[in-house]
């Protein structure tokens, strides 16, 4: 695209793939605020990270997948820290993690599954990106001495996730503020973040020509003209495209907040925890810079609401998960839980497709952009997809040959 012609850009959906594309399309050396209009659309009632990107872990890891996504987001997120004082603004850092296997105490209260009412189990395949880098030498019986806040006679096994990269192959951030800096930095360029529901993708003659759109402030449509159209409502886009090969998965999680004078080692764990009774969990759990720690547990399939702000919290899931974690950890069992919460993944439902979907989708109308189905690392490969976008939308550029496998035309 020229630097002299007029471009609307709309993004639908505030989420961590909708933020960052937006930066990075305020980034991009050929954008032009003067001749270039992007506008951030957001169906929740509260802004931008309401759905997944604000509930996630926030794991960032060279050991994810696709690994040619991760081969660009890694070294992004890195970038972007030093350039925008992530460390303080959004909390990265690197992390160690690793497996954990052990047994839990019994606390003489059933730990349920931390399957989230009316749904069944669904996993959320967060170490599926690991089976390229696992190594059997790295096992302990014995977990780190750093590992203040797990219970060492507890452990089983331990073994760091990815060995070959050490302390800087795995990073995180907290997605909720990684997620509104991204929006509030693409804020300071001229993008615009607009409230409102897209109902309809406008289409005439091959070409996107924009969007309607449900205002807030009146309950009435209306029509947002654009020349550029980037779906990017995570497990909501089929609502707009349906098409889509796109399921959801609903995923429960908690945050403690240990009692004052424990400070909390940074480790991410992935548990496989034996518990009284025959009963075994598996919660991932990763202690923040704050001294906050995030747990979450399965997977469900329950039905997707019509809107973020709808989503429905099953605290009995909830509680299931925190019973699980403070079996392992003492000092967890005498702090607080701060939130309980849930939000739905966007999984690639093709079978053998794998995903995510990037690109623009030619088949459907020139003009429209499809970045969505990223499962739990949409956290982690936002930059590399939003790095991605940018090219495409400004520069006309087609997806690198070895990122052609994620163009919405195999999966349409």
């Amino acid at each position: 695209m020229a630097q002299t012609q007029q471009a609307d850009i709309i993004i639908i959906g505030g989420g961590i793939i909708g933020c960052t594309t937006a930066y990075y399309l305020s980034r991009h050396p050929l954008y032009n605020s003067e001749t270039t209009k992007i506008t951030v659309l957001e169906a929740s009632a509260n802004g931008v990270a309401q759905r997944a990107s604000g509930k996630a872990g926030g794991l960032v890891a060279r050991w994810a997948y696709p690994a040619e996504l991760v081969d660009i987001s890694f070294p992004e997120h890195i970038r972007l820290a030093k350039e925008h004082n992530g460390v303080d603004r959004w909390g990265f850092r690197f992390v160690e993690c690793g497996t954990w296997e052990g047994v839990g105490e019994d606390l003489k209260r059933d730990p349920g599954s931390g399957v989230g009412k009316g749904g069944n189990r669904k996993s959320l395949e967060k170490t599926l990106g690991a089976e390229r880098i696992a190594h059997a030498e790295g096992i302990n019986k014995r977990h780190p001495e750093g590992l203040n806040w797990i219970k060492q006679e507890l452990t089983v096994s331990y073994a760091p996730m990815d060995p070959t990269t050490g302390l800087e192959g795995t990073a995180q951030v907290h997605p909720y503020l990684f997620t509104t800096s991204m929006m509030e930095l693409a804020a300071e360029k001229g993008v615009k973040l607009r409230r409102g529901g897209a109902t309809c993708i406008s289409i005439e003659s091959g070409r996107v020509t924009g969007i309607q759109c449900m205002d807030p402030t009146d309950g009435l449509e209306k029509f947002i003209p654009a020349t550029h159209v980037i779906l990017a409502a995570g497990a909501w886009s089929p609502f707009l495209l349906p098409s889509l090969p796109i399921s959801a998965t609903r995923a429960h999680s908690v945050t403690f907040r240990p009692t004052a004078g424990i400070d909390i080692a940074p480790y991410v764990l992935f548990t496989d925890i034996k518990l009284p009774r025959g009963l075994h969990a598996s919660p991932e759990i990763y202690a923040r810079p704050d001294n906050e720690v995030y747990a979450c547990g399965p997977g469900d399939d329950s039905k997707l609401p019509g809107n973020v702000d709808e989503v429905e919290v099953d605290q009995t899931a909830c509680e299931s998960i925190r019973e699980q974690v403070v079996s392992i950890s003492p000092e967890l069992r005498e702090g607080t839980v701060e939130k309980r919460q849930a939000c739905f993944l966007p999984i690639v439902s093709q079978r053998g497709a794998g995903g995510p979907i990037v690109g623009e989708a030619k088949t459907v109308a020139k003009g429209l952009y499809v970045a969505t189905g990223h499962t739990c690392w949409g956290i982690c490969n936002a930059p590399g997809t939003a790095k991605i976008m940018a090219e495409l939308v400004l520069n006309s550029k087609a997806l690198p040959r070895k990122l052609k496998r994620l163009e919405p035309s195999h999966f349409l």
